[in-house]
């Protein structure tokens, strides 16, 4: 909001501090600093002081405060602090249409995605490699061509320990044809010498530790995340997503790439839905929504979907 009127008179704002308008958790203060919830006994004292002019101005110095008009004055900026949030007409109901089309879960990605490709008889660390892996090979590849490299390089033992004994060649063989299969050779011979040297044959419990390991990007991290951690640490957006939101008007404004998509999704929607979104849009991409030629006539957001009524 713009800053207050140097010229506003004293009797046309109110100081609040957050004994006084907020409440415990209600969010950050000015300078975006966190203060940690008030105890009870601390409350209570809080109130007290405040009675006091004297304690109440020192008080003051060492709280950040607001500034809310009491009586409007003519040409005051009235405008609320912060604005509502935005969200996307009709998404509700477009999510419970897509729900609704991928309730058979028959898509590609339900039974060929990352969480189906590893070996779950494998220890934890050796476990969590293999999603890694798994998510590097999907990069620009279909879920059949990727599922068929896992299982090629499963048979020969699928660890850090035995990737790293492999030859190019031989590494190049198993994951073809897999997209970027030479490039993938020299990113998966480097991050698994990055995890032995450095997290013991794991992989990294973190976003950025994820992204920093070549040829892992942020969609990967974030599946990875979910799928090896067990932890929703943001959306996963892959070119499905990506396009799925744009066409539906997901996005406040069209976005060029997905990380952009991403950030775009994760400033309205709720966060319980995060986990849910990659797998549903994906597995919507595949069979309804494909990249040309989508099949809007046989889609249930045929009337709500602003790409669909432009066709």
């Amino acid at each position: 909001c713009s800053p207050p009127d140097s010229s506003m008179s004293a009797t046309g704002v109110r100081m609040v501090t957050r004994s006084r308008s907020r409440g415990p958790g209600a969010g950050p203060l000015g300078g975006g600093a966190k203060a940690a919830p008030l105890r009870r006994g601390e409350a209570a004292a809080e109130g007290r002081k405040s009675h006091s002019p004297a304690r109440h101005q020192r008080k003051t110095q060492k709280l950040n405060v607001a500034y809310e008009a009491s009586d409007h004055q003519e040409g005051e900026d009235t405008r609320p602090l912060r604005a509502p949030s935005w969200e996307p007409q009709d998404w509700r109901q477009q999510l419970l249409n897509i729900r609704t089309m991928r309730s058979g879960k028959d898509a590609p990605v339900d039974w060929l995605g990352a969480e189906h490709c590893y070996d779950s008889s494998a220890p934890p660390k050796v476990r969590r490699y293999q999603v890694l892996l798994s998510l590097m090979l999907s990069s620009q590849t279909k879920d059949q061509v990727t599922a068929g490299a896992m299982q090629r390089l499963r048979a020969r033992g699928l660890t850090v320990d035995s990737v790293l004994q492999m030859d190019d060649n031989t590494l190049g063989t198993l994951i073809y044809p897999v997209g970027f299969w030479r490039n993938k050779v020299k990113y998966i011979k480097q991050t698994s010498a990055i995890l032995q040297q450095r997290y013991g044959g794991d992989i990294p419990a973190s976003v950025p530790e994820l992204v920093a390991l070549p040829g892992v990007g942020p969609k990967m991290a974030h599946l990875a995340m979910a799928v090896a951690w067990g932890t929703v640490s943001g959306i996963a957006v892959d070119t499905h997503v990506h396009r799925i939101a744009n066409r539906l008007g997901w996005t406040r404004t069209a976005t060029k790439s997905p990380e952009k998509t991403r950030t775009a999704l994760e400033e309205w929607l709720p966060r319980e839905l995060w986990s849910e979104i990659n797998g549903l849009l994906v597995g919507f991409g595949q069979q309804t929504c494909l990249p040309v030629h989508p099949r809007c006539q046989g889609c249930l957001n045929r009337t709500l979907c602003p790409a669909a009524r432009g066709l």
